[in-house]
């Protein structure tokens, strides 16, 4: 294959990376090292000639926020982390030399927010929306030969709140330096659908934008192919193109794919489409794109089905902070977060209420989730003083079709989300003219996937429904009309786009009986009442907001219902901000089925029961508890027909769950001890859990979720430190402070214990531990070599482990 004969030489900080002669045009680079960052409100730092010899020196992605002190004066209040905004300011210097016939972008993935860029002080512009991928042409404005080029960026995160959880501020996802020939496949040019699909064949419609940016007119060769997962091309296409000076042309070739892997969530089969343009033999581009092979439909009476088999979608919304790293990008951070989530049982994804990163879509794709891609949380009504409403008018249209054109290509995207309890759900009749435009510009980019709103407002009156632009009604929580949606929406079909927000503290129980319901505050716009004083919720699974519902209240009905296709839990994980039911000093969710530092709280086992095949059979609570205290005991369990539980050896009897129940219980005065369960299926043991009364803490067990991790700067171990006793049975209601050192070849990255009330720093070398359990987050340097973590307890011996960077 010829190629293009350029060499592009990128100087970046103090490392050169050399490009080798025979490279074809396109080289799509990291950006991420050398930033050097300023937090200034005041100074203006766009002019090459500034000084920048003092500012701190980092690689992105980077969130200022999380850097910063917990404090209720932060304008962005509790509902947004507590944690402060500003303005930041980043510049990297860079030489270059760059051949004839070359263009060169800059692409971020994502800087929180209002964005402007500079390139050797000429303005390329602003973008309000945090969350979305955008990019500029350098070529204009860029020195060679030698010449350093200043790309300056300053983000304003200032007037705030401006939104209703953690946004984080900065550069917090990767940024790229993209080379291309002057005639190339435009950017978000390639769309592969498939328009037909059978048993034995499916037929790929590839389009494909050209862009000659030539002073002439060209012909030039568009060759497509479709790979299979070892690489092997299974469908091919060449055809010539005629490539106007100045346009971008689009071609559709049609390619089949006999016997075709169909991408589904058990087995997320996925294929590459390669898309090569040559003139005269010479290769000028090519790109690679993913592509699954599925189809998928929604039908009213009996909800979703995927490759023609009925699958129930079983989501969970999340917001994209990552606990202790806040809202800075990491590939493996997300991955762990999804691998959790696999485990547990749930198979989609919304991602609420923003676009996502691009890498948890690679990942959904790869992983096999359904995801439901939104975008907006407000349209021209806002929810906060400063939010993305003031940018609606001007903004919108460009921001929604960035999002459609960056996003349509992955398999795991199923359903478009325009917008999350939108003001304009009541009122007067604007809200049904935006949504027809909305739905318009998704349609006419993508036509593939369903369009919905995810509606709090469920009545045939909300102004969105009347508009009748959407595929599906999206329903969030008002579990008691679910059964009778039916009746209520004659012709179209249901998707729970948010349910539940029960909340729990992990590892803490009220002594209150299990079947006790409680919403907590009693109406959204109240205090909570008759709280607990320590700021936490029981984890009993029993306690609610007041527009929600349990988990089982909810599972109960969803699983009962043919036509609820799907539904996305609120939430998977807590996040950072809206910390309901309390203010200050809670500063961070109890939605979550998994705490902030990743660790299950109890109602985890409860889906997991429900959502896997697997045996299950986890026992709640603890059992260190005082004389005269009387508890629930309760067990999730599957896969058996009853569980017997004992204390001490002595049999408290059998329990087989009733009708809908999901769980069995038994109310057992405390003795210290130990409780164990044993399931049972035809009289056989299928599982034996035993929960014992802890003693006084003795050592620290430090376990990493990964022994070996890559030495590439960014790959990271999860160490979970846990406090147990003489025995090694965890202290349920320790609470030490625990000191952290890391030597060798990585750093701590953070640290947590999935306290929604801790105030200490995620970036500090020591946290609290909640509940007998800590975190210490590895992250790796860019040298192979050992990284030890050592932990201390005051009183108790130190612990160490060591993962290997390779």
């Amino acid at each position: 294959m010829k190629v293009f004969p350029a060499v592009l030489l990128l100087i970046l900080g103090t490392a050169l990376l050399q490009t080798p002669a025979k490279a074809q045009s396109r080289k799509r680079q990291s950006f991420d090292t050398g930033w050097k960052f300023k937090l200034d409100s005041n100074g203006q730092y766009q002019q090459p000639a500034v000084n920048d010899a003092g500012w701190r020196v980092l690689n992105l992605p980077h969130d200022w926020s999380i850097e910063g002190k917990f404090s209720p004066d932060h304008p962005a209040n509790t509902g947004g982390g507590a944690l402060p905004g500003g303005i930041g300011w980043y510049r990297k210097s860079f030489t270059l030399t760059a051949a004839d016939q070359q263009q060169v972008f800059i692409e971020f993935d994502g800087v929180y927010r209002n964005s402007e860029v500079w390139i050797n002080g000429h303005y390329l512009g602003k973008r309000a929306n945090g969350y979305l991928s955008f990019h500029y042409e350098l070529t204009p404005y860029l020195y060679t030969g030698g010449r350093p080029n200043v790309l300056a960026v300053k983000v304003d995160n200032s007037l705030q709140p401006n939104s209703r959880w953690y946004s984080g501020s900065g550069i917090y996802r990767h940024v790229w330096l993209t080379t291309v020939n002057r005639i190339h496949i435009d950017h978000w040019g390639v769309f592969a659908r498939t328009p037909m699909i059978t048993k034995d064949s499916a037929r790929v419609a590839v389009e494909t934008k050209v862009r000659n940016n030539r002073p002439r007119p060209v012909e030039l060769t568009l060759r497509t192919r479709i790979l299979d997962k070892e690489g092997k091309a299974v469908a091919s296409d060449s055809r010539t193109v005629k490539a106007l000076p100045g346009v971008a042309v689009a071609v559709v070739p049609e390619l089949r794919v006999d016997n075709p892997s169909l991408w589904s969530v058990d087995d997320p089969y996925c294929y590459q489409v390669e898309s090569v343009i040559s003139e005269g033999g010479r290769t000028l581009d090519s790109n690679i794109t993913s592509l699954g092979i599925r189809h998928f439909r929604f039908d009213r009476q009996k909800g979703f089905f995927l490759n023609d088999q009925p699958l129930k979608i079983r989501g969970v919304c999340n917001h994209h902070d990552l606990g202790a790293l806040g809202a800075a990008m990491n590939t493996r951070a997300l991955e762990r977060q999804l691998e959790i989530l696999k485990e547990m049982g749930c198979n989609g994804i919304r991602t609420s209420h923003n676009p996502p990163a691009p890498e948890l879509l690679e990942l959904c794709d790869k992983m096999g989730f359904i995801v439901m891609d939104e975008a907006f949380d407000m349209w021209r009504k806002g929810k906060n003083p400063y939010d993305y409403s003031l940018n609606w008018d001007e903004d919108h249209y460009r921001d929604l079709r960035d999002q459609v054109l960056r996003d349509r290509n992955h398999p795991s995207v199923f359903i478009w989300s325009v917008g999350n309890e939108i003001s304009e759900q009541w009122g007067d009749t604007s809200g049904r003219v935006i949504a027809r435009e909305l739905v318009a510009i998704v349609r006419y980019l993508d036509s593939t996937r369903p369009v919905v709103t995810a509606n709090n407002e469920v009545e045939p009156t909300n102004q969105l429904v009347q508009s009748g632009a959407f595929d599906l009604i999206g329903f969030n929580y008002h579990h008691a009309d679910w059964a009778g949606f039916p009746d209520k929406y004659p012709t179209q079909s249901l998707i729970i786009t948010e349910s539940v927000s029960a909340l729990e503290t992990r590892g803490h129980y009220d002594k209150v009986p299990f079947d006790t319901i409680r919403r907590w505050p009693e109406r959204w716009d109240l205090p909570v009442e008759n709280a607990n004083p320590d700021w936490t919720v029981s984890a009993y699974d029993h306690v609610s907001a007041p527009w929600g519902s349990t988990h089982e209240e909810t599972l109960r009905l969803f699983e009962k219902y043919d036509h609820v296709s799907g539904m996305y839990i609120w939430t998977g994980f807590d996040y950072l901000g809206e910390p309901t039911p309390y203010p200050w000093p809670a500063r961070s969710s109890y939605f979550g089925i998994i705490d902030l530092a990743g660790f299950p709280k109890d109602v985890y086992y409860l889906y997991q029961s429900v959502w896997t095949n697997k045996p299950v059979l986890h026992l709640l609570p603890h059992w260190n508890w005082q004389k005269g205290d009387t508890l629930d005991v309760v067990a999730y369990y599957s896969q058996a027909e009853e569980v017997e539980l004992f204390l001490n050896g002595q049999s408290l009897g059998s329990r087989r769950k009733n009708g809908d129940t999901l769980h069995v219980k038994w109310r057992v005065p405390f003795q210290p001890g130990r409780l164990k369960a044993i399931s049972r299926k035809n009289g056989q043991a299928v599982l034996t859990k035993e929960v014992s009364t802890a003693g006084q803490p003795a050592k620290l067990l430090l376990q990493a979720d990964r022994n070996n991790i890559k030495a590439d700067g960014r790959d990271l171990s999860f160490v979970t430190v846990t406090i147990v006793d003489a025995a090694g049975v965890r202290v349920p209601d320790a609470g030490h402070l625990v000191r952290y050192k890391v030597s060798g070849k990585g750093f701590l990255a953070g640290v947590d214990s999935g306290s929604p009330t801790s105030h200490e720093s995620f970036k500090g070398n020591q946290h609290t531990a909640m509940n007998g359990l800590g975190l210490a987050i590895l992250q790796s340097g860019r040298t192979s070599g050992a990284i030890t973590l050592t932990a201390s307890v005051d009183g108790l011996p130190p612990a160490s482990i060591t993962v290997q960077a390779r």
